[in-house]
């Protein structure tokens, strides 16, 4: 049984967004079947989740990008982060026929995919409905803020308190 599989609590009535989301849903998935055939077929799966996974990325931080999210904004930091994981993943198995790790990460990144679905992307998908962006052409019907959002664009999330120092 798959560590994800598609459902609504993963919708964020975002059609571009609910689509990609569900086609990484389904490469993790098939990931996990194929690494049960044999490490070197997951190793192929998992490949085409770290393709799929880049393109995923790419999408939603150009979207922050144009839409007035700092470049340093926690929410991009973090695909930076899971994809260098998934990458040195691959590498791994890949290099030095290390399948360990390919094992181990798929049902930490469907845990995480859950999360970061549910909070950061669906921050993203209010952004963008909030200000009318269209993805395909890139153009927003309303103005995007002058200040950069820095955080991950949620109410939840701020960004780090300044630190103060003793008088």
């Amino acid at each position: 049984m798959p560590s994800l599989t598609w459902s609504a609590e993963l919708a964020l009535d975002h059609p571009q967004m609910d689509t990609t989301h569900q086609e990484f849903v389904e490469l993790l998935a098939a990931t996990e079947h194929a690494l049960a055939a044999s490490p070197e077929a997951g190793l192929q799966a998992y490949e085409a989740l770290v393709a799929h996974t880049v393109a995923h990325f790419g999408q939603e931080d150009r979207w922050m990008a144009a839409t007035g999210f700092a470049s340093g904004n926690c929410h991009g930091t973090q695909h930076a982060q899971v994809l260098q994981i998934m990458q040195e993943v691959a590498r791994l198995a890949r290099e030095q026929q290390d399948f360990g790790p390919l094992g181990r990460v798929m049902p930490e990144l469907a845990a995480w995919f859950r999360v970061h679905a549910q909070t950061m992307d669906a921050a993203l998908a209010t952004h963008l409905d909030q200000l009318g962006f269209d993805p395909a052409t890139g153009a927003c019907r309303r103005t995007v803020a002058a200040e950069s959002i820095t955080g991950c664009g949620g109410a939840s999330c701020s960004p780090a308190a300044p630190e103060h120092t003793a008088a």
